[in-house]
């Protein structure tokens, strides 16, 4: 393939195979995004984490907290394959959680060898407490952000999910 000379300026930002409008696929800007969302992870979950120390509880009891009163009812084959991890990872997790009295097992109604999970009254007021601490920090960053960076950060971040994934994702998002 012949090597053609640059474009003019003034044709570089209208071309989107522009060397200009690849820019930020560098290896250093890449490496800089990927440091940006450790930061933005370690805050993000800085209150959350806080709250759920004083009850002994991680991040693997938030997520479950999370999916769970997002999505009651989930059984829990369902959230095994939501977090990924094993059945005896998840078990060591939803243990602690039904003793505190967070989170309720119940069998299915049409499938008896279902369990559903669903939170509890003190578990909807704990993980609605952690929800408030994100979501004032995610909404003071969307607020400075404004409209149009939302929108693209929120493309981003599904074009990261798996596209195996990515429909049911989105689909359990779309209804939480």
């Amino acid at each position: 393939m012949p090597v053609s000379s640059p474009a003019p300026a003034s044709d570089r930002a209208a071309s989107p195979l522009s060397a200009d409008h690849l820019l930020y696929l560098t290896d250093q800007n890449l490496r800089q995004g990927i440091e940006l969302l450790f930061f933005a992870y370690r805050d993000f979950t800085s209150d959350p984490d806080a709250i759920l120390q004083e009850m002994d509880f991680g991040r693997a009891h938030h997520r479950v907290l999370h999916f769970v009163g997002g999505n009651p009812g989930l059984t829990v084959a369902e959230l095994l394959g939501i977090l990924r991890i094993a059945k005896q990872s998840l078990a060591r997790v939803l243990r602690p959680l039904q003793d505190q009295g967070l989170i309720a097992q119940r069998v299915g109604e049409k499938d008896r060898r279902q369990r559903r999970l669903f939170l509890t009254e003190a578990g909807a007021a704990l993980e609605k407490r952690l929800q408030e601490a994100q979501r004032r920090r995610m909404r003071a960053a969307f607020q400075a952000a404004g409209p149009e960076a939302v929108a693209g950060f929120r493309r981003v971040l599904e074009l990261m999910i798996d596209e195996s994934e990515r429909g049911r994702a989105l689909s359990m998002i779309a209804r939480s």
